[in-house]
């Protein structure tokens, strides 16, 4: 097993997505980051150009999960309450997420996706 390899996934509909890995380490991934960084191509496109992938979250509006289905084994697909459900959310992605965010020493400041600036994971401790 690698460490992106995922042991078990927790869909909270209206609050966040946690994510325990094969090694142990539990990412928590709150939701407005999360739909912030998605990785589809429409999003991707926005944040080249210096558009908001999802105004109203960047607002500060609410967001929800409205289903969440897994991607083969190598990620979780996310249907969002703004209407946008193309992008996949890659395991190697999220941990890379994940490790880049203890990389930085929890500066905000430094937490990017995408070369944008966003709240990123938690690392939950038991």
């Amino acid at each position: 097993m690698a460490r992106h390899d995922v042991l078990n996934i927790e869909v909270d509909r209206a609050s966040h997505v946690e994510i325990e890995f094969e090694d142990g380490v539990i990412a928590r991934f709150e939701l407005a980051p999360l739909r912030l960084a998605c990785p589809c191509a429409e999003c991707n496109s926005r944040r080249q150009k210096d558009e908001p992938v999802s105004k109203s979250v960047m607002e500060g509006g609410p967001i929800s999960i409205t289903n969440a289905e897994l991607a083969g084994n190598w990620g979780l697909s996310l249907d969002w309450s703004d209407g946008h459900s193309t992008g996949i959310y890659a395991w190697t992605v999220l941990r890379q997420w994940m490790d880049e965010r203890e990389e930085v020493n929890n500066d905000p400041a430094k937490r990017k996706v995408f070369g944008k600036p966003v709240d990123g994971p938690i690392r939950r401790s038991d």
